[in-house]
This record gives structure tokens, sequence and C-alpha cells, in this order.
């Protein structure tokens, strides 16, 4: 299994869209995939259908056994989604409390990296869409991760988000056996503002060896996408957003990976 996390310490970059796109496209390669939903929000829970508000069970179970996770309990928590080949492990808004809980409990941080070695022979791939804020869940996220993927809105505000995720991913590197890969991906670029021009420009500039040289487009068949539950390419597999994560992932994969952390 490859572990790729999308995250970023700013909202509204594009993560979940990503991570679902990502999602479809290795699907329909025939990849299996595990995707994660690890945001109290609960985004890509609601984009396949189900209600974060009201599921009973949902990764919050995960983290309710002192940092040690019992045999068989991720696979008991899978959803289906829109595509055959694709399994969420929901969030719920229970995971909003979490962060106030876990102070004083050791061992929480490597919760989902402990869950998906479960799966390790069950699916190819785990995408994990990370909240945006520092804290247990985006530890987790990084932590179990072989690869990161920071989506990045082409506006100045957004380029602020990404100095501190960087600095995040610095602090978690200390404590890893080997540094974590990632990639700066430009998202929700408009070739027709300033905004976007000279924010993409600085992005290229400043971070030169990580910055993606594509970029994901404005495109309304996203969201459309959204809308109907169903993955980018399952809606228009010929989009233009579809069409630049296609070019996003072959750029992935042949991007070198880290080793598995698991214990």
């Amino acid at each position: 299994m490859r572990v790729w996390a999308v995250a970023n310490q700013k909202g509204g970059v594009g993560k979940t869209t990503t991570t679902i796109a990502l999602a479809g496209l290795l699907a329909e390669a025939g990849k299996r995939v595990v995707v994660v939903d690890l945001d109290p929000h609960g985004s890509m829970t609601s984009y396949f259908g189900h209600n974060p508000d009201a599921l009973e069970h949902s990764c919050y179970d995960l983290f309710l056994h002192k940092g040690q996770v019992p045999e068989g309990l991720p696979g008991q928590l899978l959803l289906p989604t829109s595509h055959e080949r694709i399994s969420l492990l929901p969030s719920s808004t229970a995971l909003a409390v979490l962060e106030r809980q876990s102070p004083g409990q050791s061992g929480l941080g490597l919760v989902i990296a402990k869950s998906l070695a479960q799966l390790w022979q069950d699916f190819d791939f785990a995408l994990i869409d990370s909240p945006p804020l520092l804290g247990v869940l985006m530890v987790n996220a990084l932590a179990a991760s072989q690869q990161l993927v920071i989506p990045v809105q082409t506006e100045f505000l957004a380029v602020k988000g990404l100095e501190r995720m960087i600095g995040t991913l610095a602090m978690i590197n200390r404590s890893r056996k080997q540094a974590l890969p990632y990639q700066i991906v430009p998202t929700l670029f408009d070739r027709r503002t300033q905004a976007s021009l000279g924010t993409l420009k600085v992005l290229r500039d400043t971070y030169e060896q990580q910055v993606w040289q594509g970029y994901i487009p404005v495109d309304t068949r996203l969201r459309d996408a959204s809308r109907n539950g169903v993955t980018p390419s399952q809606f228009d597999g010929k989009s233009r957003g579809v069409i630049a994560y296609r070019a996003l992932l072959k750029h992935l994969l042949t991007y070198k990976t880290a080793v598995q952390v698991t214990s």
C-alpha cells in the first residue's frame, strides 16, 4: 500500500477535492483505494452521501483504545462510496472533541498508521484528507503517510498558510525515521486574475523544487461532481480539472516515497 496525506493549515484550498479526484483516478486505473476522512467537518464523508452528524461509528472509534487499535476494527468501519474500488473510513463530528480529550494520553499520534497497517493487504493506496489545523489528527495523517500533497490556492493569503504547513512538516520530520517527501500543488488557478498569476509565480520562485509545475484550474465541473456525489472522473473524465488531476497523479506516481511507518 502507498499512503498519501493531503494537508494544509488553511481551509478552502481544495484538499477534499484533491483527495477524491486522485482516488477516483486511481480506482479508474484498477487500484483498490481507501480514503480516510480525518476532518471533523466531514466534507469527504458528506461528499459520498454519508451524514457525519448521524454516523454511529467513524474514525473516532479508532482513538478510543489508549493508542492501540483492536484487530479488525478498521475494516468494520469502512463504508461504500460511488466507486466500487473506493472505500471510506468516515469522519464524524465526534472527532472535534478529540483535541480536548487527547492531552495527557500517550500513543495517539500513530493510531491511523496502526489502523492502515491492518488494511495493508486489502488496498493499493490510502489517501488521507487532513483537517486544516495542527493537532492530533494532522499529526496522525503525517505520521502515517509516505508522501504529502499540499494543495495551495493561488491567492496571496494562502501562501501564509503554506509557510505554517512547511513549519509543521519540519517539526514532524524531527520525529520520523525519514523525512516526509512533499509536493505543493497550486489549486483554484484562474489565469484571468493577477492574484492567481502572481501567487503562482511566488510559489514557483520560493519553492522551486517542491512545486508541481502544473496547476489545478478553477472548474465548475468539479463542483458539479461534488453535488452528484461521484468522483470528478466519473462525472466528466474530459473536464479541465480532471485532465489536470490526471497529470498530477502521473507526477506523484513517479515521485520517490518514504518508507512505511507503522509503529
